[in-house]
């Protein structure tokens, strides 16, 4: 764990690098030290039907939600949040200054008795 998922409004699509976005926060994950490598995974899922403020096209959204399991404190969590938060900011600065866009983001965490996993991604990292 954990996973990012990344909600947008369809219209960022051509000012947004999605893909780039995905890897910056995967990173941003990574530096905070708080997350096993193997359990990342971010992932962006575009909103065709959406309405927002006052109905104007012009109006974009974010939504970043982080997933992951229980057992850190909420001094780790909210230290991981703000790191990741501020990658995020720092990539989206120039569509930020430039269009109206509401960025938010939310980390809580899976109860690990109602979540069973299976990751054979840790076996592939340990044969290289």
């Amino acid at each position: 764990m954990p996973h990012f998922s990344i909600e947008y409004s369809a219209n960022l699509e051509a000012r947004i690098d999605m893909s780039k976005l995905c890897d910056v926060l995967r990173i941003a994950g990574i530096e905070t030290g708080v997350f096993p490598l193997a359990g990342i995974r971010v992932r962006a899922i575009r909103c065709d039907h959406y309405a927002i403020a006052d109905g104007d096209a012009a109006h974009g959204f974010i939504d970043l939600s982080v997933r992951l399991r229980a057992g850190r404190d909420l001094e780790t969590r909210m230290s991981a949040t703000a790191h990741i938060f501020a990658a995020a900011k720092a990539f989206l600065d120039p569509v930020l200054n430039k269009y109206p866009l509401a960025l938010s983001m939310e980390m809580r965490d899976i109860d690990p008795d109602l979540s069973p996993k299976i990751n054979t991604i840790r076996d592939r990292l340990k044969e290289k």
